[in-house]
């Protein structure tokens, strides 16, 4: 009889622990919160259906299990285009610095498509039944030679083994475990960080890359606007233009509206009035219940990513913990998405 596994969590490491598994020909179901897949990638399509990244975004060649599974689902990566002047400033009452960045030996890279692709890519090497959104898990039991997991729905799953694919602050605050974890676990949870909890993203689109014909590379650094990083986020093809970036995280008080107002603003002071002649604009304050808790306890970055017990299994080694931050490596980035997977494989 095949066992059944649980992966809580839909985003890059629950979807490619799934496909791992399925390369095993074991069986998994995925139970995902919230409408999508993906987490915090996500990918929109402007206007002129250009892909803007409102979440994560670059890799580079030191990510190479990243490389390995783009390769292996048949996706492309492409350079971040870097060419031109870029600006950095400083105060808001003096010019910008300009300055220009040398071609790299070891560039950044971004997925042709979006890197939504990526997950697209993933969930559909899976049977559509085994992943289920909209469904939270609510309460894990110890059953003894299995494990219940009750969900949001009123379910009640069986399972050998449940991976938790997901931010552990959430795992802390969401999920009810009988019997509890042990307390070092359970006092550790509140104190992971997760990666871009809080940050805001934004993309704007345009129908020309005004600033690439302008000598241009897109690129701006700022300490005193509200946008303080921005990138060229022209597509894989380069018919479809755009840029992609940080807000200061303050401005998450803003309305969207005004946010937009004083991004083209700021930039138009930079770039040129070219820069008001936008066909779209999006942005995402990364501070929804997917993603963060309310009794998180942070004081520095990266706090307690890959911690020693999180690469622990428990409840009589059924439950197990995945996900960027539980990564010994690379923990908030894709690559430590994939790396954690892969750990889970080589364990269960």
């Amino acid at each position: 009889m095949k066992k059944q596994i649980i992966i809580v969590g839909g985003g890059l490491s629950g979807l490619t622990l799934a496909y791992l598994l399925s390369k095993h020909s074991l069986d998994s179901i995925i139970l995902e919160a919230s409408p999508r897949l993906g987490g915090r990638i996500q990918t929109v399509s402007g206007a002129f259906e250009t892909p803007l990244e409102l979440g994560a975004t670059w890799f580079s060649d030191m990510h190479q299990n990243m490389l390995h599974l783009i390769d292996d689902l048949g996706l492309h990566k492409f350079k971040q285009y870097s060419k031109g002047k870029s600006l950095f400033q400083t105060k808001s009452f003096e010019p910008p610095q300009q300055f220009n960045v040398p071609e790299s030996e070891s560039p950044s890279y971004r997925l042709a498509d979006g890197t939504q692709k990526l997950i697209t890519t993933l969930a559909n090497q899976l049977d559509t039944k085994t992943i289920r959104l909209n469904t939270k898990a609510t309460v894990i039991t110890d059953l003894g030679s299995i494990l219940e997991v009750e969900t949001s729905k009123g379910q009640k799953l069986k399972a050998d083994k449940v991976i938790l694919c997901l931010p552990p602050q959430l795992v802390g605050s969401q999920i009810q475990f009988s019997p509890q974890l042990p307390n070092d676990i359970s006092k550790i949870l509140p104190t992971v960080q997760t990666w871009m909890a809080g940050a805001i993203k934004f993309v704007l689109e345009y129908e020309n890359p005004f600033w690439r014909n302008n000598g241009q590379s897109g690129m701006l650094f700022s300490h005193c606007g509200i946008v303080t990083e921005m990138y060229d986020h022209t597509n894989f093809e380069e018919n479809r233009f755009g840029f992609t970036g940080f807000l200061n995280s303050n401005a998450h008080s803003y309305s969207k509206d005004v946010r937009r107002d004083i991004v083209v603003k700021q930039l138009a002071s930079l770039l040129g009035k070219e820069t008001s002649n936008f066909s779209s604009y999006f942005d995402k304050v990364w501070i929804d219940e997917f993603i963060m808790s309310d009794n998180q306890i942070i004081q520095r970055p990266h706090q307690n990513n890959g911690h020693p017990l999180l690469q622990h299994s428990y409840m009589n080694n059924k439950l197990f913990f995945s996900g960027t931050e539980a990564a010994l490596e690379f923990s908030g980035y894709m690559e430590g998405a994939i790396l954690s997977a892969k750990q889970i494989i080589d364990r269960i």
